[in-house]
């Protein structure tokens, strides 16, 4: 078999991709080795940049996230027990987010691939990627017992941290960075009413917590945690508990409670790979870049990767010009680390430390009260939060 483009693995990013391609007349197949119900139940990223829902809409995946997405031109920081708004609108002249789940983007992105018949190989093992260098690359798998060859002209590697992609690098010319952080998010959501209109980002003594949500009936909390905690000490009740003690009192006499869908706790780390492509292999979204969600920034790096890579490998079809292609790495790079400048900003603002020192726990503060007197600097956070230009 042979395709234009090979696309290994079927989260948003690598179904983004292909659709945008296909849209385009180029053609396209991703592997992807779990089940489609696996993908769809990774529960994640819900904070859109204007940049991501515009790619969606021009993928022709945006209509039920037009209809039942949220807008929001704003968002509140408490600390020291009181709630201070960021007015992301006003501050940016006019850009909002929007919270529309993850999961549902990904549906969407199924679905739009599934309408135009687009080549979606679920369950595909052991994909390895062959003869990077040479001008027509290799995707072998087996499925069902059968081993599989697909020639590409190019390929793709949207697979995560944990993916075949980044491995097939040479280890010679691959450079990695990396922050681990001390603590962990656990995060449960709830068929409850969210206790806010907007998001509200938590700085107390007891730590970090973030009051979000998916839709006008489903939340999702965190609370920042030891990134070893044992899940199953954790009780609905003892989360309850926990989120409001580390809520004003006001703001936690609203809280809807109820039963857990789904509870989980995520390490938070930063991570870039350099460089973003060698060969005829490109890598985009985790397979090269992780960052911690408090800046809402993970899903939206990696839909800024694939506007780069689209318009690459368009301009490479239909212009013969590999300009976009040598230029990949560079373009992506340098908006994801100003997103993992961002990201590392925003944790170290709101996050309780194990090792902080009394000048650490004053320096923060002395932040936090220059956020909320300055102007110059709630606009610097704003214009981050909504999303850099391409």
């Amino acid at each position: 078999m042979r395709v234009q483009v090979g696309i290994i693995g079927a989260g948003p990013s690598g179904l983004l991709l292909s659709q945008l391609l296909h849209l385009q007349g180029i053609e396209t197949i991703v592997l992807e080795r779990r089940t489609g119900d696996y993908v769809l139940g990774r529960i994640r990223a819900g904070v859109l940049e204007q940049g991501m829902v515009d790619l969606l809409h021009e993928a022709k995946a945006g209509e039920r996230m037009a209809k039942e997405g949220l807008i929001h031109d704003g968002f509140e920081i408490i600390f020291n027990g009181k709630r201070h708004r960021i007015d992301l609108k006003g501050l940016t002249g006019g850009d909002v987010v929007t919270v529309y789940g993850q999961t549902e983007v990904t549906k969407d992105l199924m679905d739009a691939r599934a309408a135009m018949g687009g080549q979606i190989v679920y369950e595909a093992e052991n994909v390895q990627i062959l003869d990077l260098e040479s001008d027509a690359p290799k995707l072998t798998y087996q499925k069902d017992g059968t081993s599989h060859e697909v020639t590409c002209d190019y390929i793709v590697g949207c697979d995560g941290y944990h993916g075949v992609s980044r491995k097939t690098m040479p280890q010679d010319i691959l450079r990695e960075f990396e922050r681990v952080y001390p603590f962990g998010w656990l995060g449960i959501l709830s068929e409850t009413k969210p206790v806010s209109d907007e998001l509200i980002y938590v700085n107390d003594k007891r730590g970090f917590a973030l009051c979000s949500m998916r839709s006008e009936t489903r939340s999702r909390y965190y609370i920042q945690c030891a990134f070893d905690e044992d899940l199953e000490e954790w009780t609905d009740d003892r989360f309850w508990d926990e989120l409001r003690a580390r809520l004003p009192e006001e703001t936690a006499s609203q809280l809807e409670t109820g039963p857990s869908i789904e509870k989980s706790i995520a390490p938070l780390r930063s991570f870039v790979a350099e460089p973003m492509r060698h060969g005829r292999l490109m890598l985009a979204g985790d397979a090269a870049h992780i960052v911690p969600p408090t800046g809402a920034k993970g899903l939206n790096l990696a839909a800024s990767d694939i506007y780069y890579a689209a318009n690459a490998l368009l301009e490479y079809f239909k212009e013969g010009s590999e300009d976009g292609l040598n230029n990949y790495s560079h373009n992506c790079l340098r908006r994801i680390w100003k997103g993992e400048r961002f990201s590392w900003w925003m944790t170290t603002l709101l996050h309780r430390f194990p090792d902080e020192s009394p000048f650490d726990r004053r320096i923060q503060a002395a932040e936090l009260e220059y956020l909320k007197e300055s102007q110059a600097t709630q606009k610097a956070l704003a214009e981050n939060y909504v999303g850099l230009p391409f």
